[in-house]
């Protein structure tokens, strides 16, 4: 008896604590969506100032006292130097950095669109755009707008360099080719000029539990292959002859951007490691976007840009989950692809 009452007041406990999460959680979420999303912001960094401290800091843990006391010595007679003449040397020219991570829907070519907008109403002939660039592909339309949207900068007479750390493959090379100058790493993805089209069909199983699936078009081709109906071999005919036009239109671009390429070659679907990709002209430099930037500096002052929209409790939640999403199918994809 005792055994059951420990155990009923242990249920009520356990009850209760669920009660009091879901009011929780369910509070937290109402809140939240009555909240109104955002609004955008800009937001400019100076790398220069970083890469500054970092070398003063280091210098300051690494040298002793004496030569700390004439690196400041020299220092300021630099700093007079250039106070002195000032008025006679010419603006620094700069170096602005963007940094694109690709989804599956492109969906941050909006973000995009902003910091390349605020960077060509402020740049000047002599600065430069730097886009470190990563994405597996992903729809065409909205890889298609990226890529747009890149050009904007060279069509302004800005020098864009791209540069590629871990991948730019299918609608992430489509951006890449549009550089100037592309690099990337030795062991960065790059290629895959191909069309994927995929999808399942459902027919079989819906007939055999007697289920009846209607789909009523206007057009011969409105439709050409669906998930529930039972498709045929001319509507097959007709997606695979959309995929090849999609292909062709693909290949026209990335040959337009770097003519000097073989395209018939490389644009098989396959994709290269970096040291692979420069041998066949699908970039010109194998170097990291952290070698590059110490490069310019300090002959240009060199600028982050990026556009947020600050976003609201659900709206964090739900970018949380398709990011697993997004996440899960893209291990999923290269495993199946490749081991290394």
């Amino acid at each position: 008896m005792e055994f059951l009452y420990e155990y009923g007041l242990f249920v009520a406990k356990a009850v209760t604590l669920v009660v009091a999460f879901v009011v929780v959680v369910s509070t937290i979420v109402g809140v939240a969506s009555r909240q109104k999303p955002g609004k955008g912001q800009l937001e400019i960094t100076s790398i220069s100032e970083q890469l500054k401290d970092v070398t003063q800091y280091a210098k300051e843990v690494l040298l002793d006292k004496d030569a700390l006391k004439k690196l400041a010595k020299n220092q300021k007679k630099e700093d007079k130097a250039k106070a002195k003449n000032k008025s006679d040397e010419s603006p620094q020219p700069r170096l602005f950095v963007i940094d694109f991570k690709g989804s599956m829907d492109a969906s941050e070519v909006e973000h995009l669109r902003e910091e390349i907008t605020a960077i060509l109403c402020v740049a000047e002939q002599d600065d430069e755009v730097l886009v470190r660039l990563e994405s597996g592909g992903g729809v065409v339309h909205g890889y298609g707008l990226a890529a747009s949207q890149l050009q904007r900068i060279k069509e302004k007479g800005l020098k864009l360099t791209i540069a590629v750390d871990k991948v730019a493959a299918s609608g992430g090379y489509m951006m890449a080719c549009v550089a100037d100058n592309l690099i990337a790493s030795q062991f960065a993805y790059i290629g895959s000029i191909g069309v994927l089209a995929q999808l399942p069909n459902f027919n079989k199983l819906l007939k055999k539990n007697d289920i009846e699936f209607e789909q009523h078009t206007a057009g011969e081709f409105k439709r050409t292959l669906t998930i529930f109906g039972e498709n045929n071999d001319e509507g097959r005919a007709k997606f695979k002859e959309e995929i090849e036009e999609i292909h062709v239109l693909f290949k026209d671009f990335v040959h337009s951007q770097r003519p000097e390429m073989d395209i018939d070659k490389v644009a098989t679907g396959e994709y290269w490691p970096g040291v692979k990709a420069k041998a066949l002209g699908l970039i010109d430099n194998i170097s990291t976007s952290d070698d590059y930037i110490l490069a310019q500096y300090p002959q240009r002052e060199i600028f982050s840009v990026k556009y947020s929209i600050k976003k609201n409790v659900a709206e964090k939640l739900g970018m949380a989950a398709a990011k697993v999403s997004e996440r899960v199918i893209m291990k999923t994809w290269s495993k199946a692809r490749h081991w290394f």
